[in-house]
């Protein structure tokens, strides 16, 4: 484990000691574990009492890390505590992020995911071009989805020359 995971699991020690004193509780430290793939990066398995953190945009950006992304998972596994299954970045989850925890409640990062980002598929529809995920076009490929462009309206269609790899 590298030092910079060490202070993000400090941080999560944090969190939930400062949850437990505002909020009176006795929550336990959760399962902190390093496997976020993609650009996510964190997500909070509830019933498992888990945050994931993604180590390469950890890597790349430390202090929204340890400022932001740890309250907001934590926040999370919190919220599902005091109120069980409500909306992900409702109102509780919202008054956790700015009472518990002083942190303006924001749903999504604005780290740069380049590093990240993984191979791309180029789909056209009447209006644009579109880049879709592996995920989305094994999808389309096995006849198990399609998509529709939110401009016209048109399926989107695959490119076959336009495979590209973003990876750098």
């Amino acid at each position: 484990m590298t030092t910079l995971q060490y202070q993000v699991i400090d941080r999560v020690k944090q969190c939930i000691a400062q949850a437990n004193r505002r909020l009176n509780k006795r929550l336990s430290m959760p399962e902190v574990r390093f496997t976020q793939r993609g650009k996510i990066a964190g997500s909070a398995r509830l019933q498992g009492w888990e945050v994931r953190f993604n180590p390469v945009l950890l890597k790349e950006n430390p202090e929204a890390f340890l400022n932001e992304v740890v309250p907001h998972e934590v926040a999370h596994l919190v919220v599902f505590k005091l109120f069980g299954k409500v909306r992900p970045h409702g109102r509780e989850w919202q008054v956790i992020m700015q009472e518990v925890f002083g942190v303006t409640p924001r749903t999504t990062h604005s780290f740069d995911v380049s590093s990240v980002q993984g191979q791309t598929f180029l789909y056209r529809c009447q209006c644009s071009e579109h880049h879709m995920t592996v995920r989305r076009h094994n999808k389309v490929q096995r006849g198990q989805a399609h998509y529709r462009c939110r401009q016209c309206g048109d399926t989107l269609t695959f490119q076959q020359q336009g495979r590209l790899s973003t990876r750098g």
